[in-house]
């Protein structure tokens, strides 16, 4: 399939189709409650880090997990898996909960280059965001955060996919007000692009110059070109982050894009809000996200601890093992584009890197 051709498949929805459809969501069957509860029990003193599919059995899980993980590679790109009772829970068991299940999902990715694998999603306050993601100003003197210190504020998030195959939240609190998840298909923007204006849809399937603004680690590769949409064997995949994009136009020697580029970047911003849906958590909901296929945002929410309304989900980035091959121009991002290979994550030092390869050979 090229990439001027109409994509196809259940990938390819509109919001309102998937608003009352029962198909991407997963309520986990009884049994499988009960084994995590009981997997939960049998690793008081494990550390989270240190649980793996050996230490926190599933017995019964694989035929539920395996339908997860085809609706998320093969059907609409979602899941949102019910049925949890966060509240049995204390909040480190709830770690040992979510990374267990994680690891029976694929294989977790380092989220940062200070070696995280699991993140919490809450306000920690611009200042706390921008020391720990870093931040920069624009042309106009403005501070501007980096996309991973925007997830630590309440504020808006644009959509944005992230830099794995899968991204996984677990809702722990929800906030007083707002906090909405914001989901549109982008397979669905791309074939809208194509048909309106195929001309913008060209230069979407071409190199546009990202940052690695706060990512990773040294200077050596701090901005790098990947287009917004790619297809290979015919299945999608698309990467985008306006914030990347936008600091990436900061650097000095980057070249400038287009008014053409920027006029197709807005218009998949329009499509995307055009044609997505709304989600908004409620506490033991877990949301699986397939980034090829998938754009998420996010309103801005408003906490009120003293209720016990102040928002808190769990982030695991994860490499699943029916992934898509991936484009082969797509490497300078997510490394191996092999199908079933460990796609994305942030890379570390050599010594937190074989710390991994270690808990993957755990977790396979």
């Amino acid at each position: 399939m090229s990439e001027s051709s109409v994509l196809q498949g259940a990938c390819v929805w509109k919001g309102p189709e998937m608003v009352d459809n029962p198909r991407w969501v997963k309520t986990f069957p009884p049994a499988v409650l009960e084994q995590i509860d009981a997997a939960v029990r049998k690793t008081e003193g494990v550390a989270w880090r240190e649980i793996n599919r050996q230490n926190f059995p599933l017995p019964d899980a694989a035929p539920f997990l395996d339908d997860v993980r085809e609706e998320l590679e093969n059907g609409s790109g979602m899941v949102k898996m019910k049925g949890l009772d966060v509240g049995r829970y204390e909040q480190e068991q709830l770690r040992r909960l979510w990374y267990g299940l994680g690891a029976h999902l694929g294989t977790p990715m380092y989220q940062n280059y200070r070696g995280e694998v699991m993140r919490e999603i809450k306000d920690e306050g611009m200042g706390v965001g921008a020391k720990l993601y870093g931040s920069t100003v624009d042309e106009t003197g403005k501070q501007f955060l980096s996309s991973g210190a925007r997830t630590l504020t309440p504020g808006q998030l644009r959509f944005h996919t992230d830099r794995c195959d899968v991204v996984g939240l677990l809702c722990v609190r929800q906030a007083a007000e707002g906090g909405v998840s914001k989901l549109a298909s982008s397979a669905t923007v791309y074939n809208e692009i194509l048909r309106r204006r195929p001309d913008l849809h060209a230069l979407l399937c071409k190199p546009i110059p990202r940052s690695r603004f706060g990512e990773e680690a040294g200077g050596e590769h701090i901005v790098y070109d990947l287009p917004i949409f790619g297809v290979r064997d015919g299945k999608p995949t698309s990467h985008f982050s306006l914030t990347y994009i936008e600091n990436a136009q900061m650097v000095p020697g980057v070249r400038k894009l287009t008014d053409a580029e920027h006029e197709a970047i807005k218009l998949l911003m329009t499509v995307a809000e055009e044609s997505c849906f709304e989600m908004r958590f409620a506490p033991g909901d877990i949301q699986l996200l397939n980034n090829h296929v998938i754009y998420h945002g996010r309103t801005a929410f408003k906490d009120q601890a003293e209720t016990g309304q102040n928002r808190l989900l769990m982030r695991l980035w994860l490499s699943v093992p029916n992934s898509r091959a991936l484009p082969t121009d797509h490497a300078v991002l997510w490394g191996d584009v092999g199908s079933g290979k460990p796609h994305g994550g942030i890379a570390q030092p050599a010594a937190a890197m074989s710390a991994q390869a270690a808990n993957g050979s755990a977790n396979g």
